[in-house]
């Protein structure tokens, strides 16, 4: 429980590692979906871009990705109602 009170001080929440993302990645990424939050798909294709471009460094960890899903911050799926 300590451990995982300490990540969560620690850990970056979405918004803090989306602004370190190249702006034109995250345009392309949520092009006329800006209104939304986010999806796992639109983060996926940022991972993947960013593997490519060999900058590792700007990813998040593991630990970050499930906070991000856990919390709420990031969508896995959107149904229209």
């Amino acid at each position: 429980m300590l451990l995982r009170t300490l990540f969560n001080i620690m850990a970056r929440k979405f918004d803090e590692w989306w602004k370190s993302v190249p702006a034109d990645l995250r345009e392309k990424a949520r092009k006329g979906d800006e209104a939304n939050k986010p999806l796992l798909n639109q983060i996926n294709y940022v991972l993947l871009h960013l593997h490519l471009a060999g900058k590792h460094d700007l990813k998040p960890t593991h630990e970050e990705l499930k906070e991000w899903l856990h919390s709420g911050q990031v969508d896995v799926l959107r149904i229209s109602k």
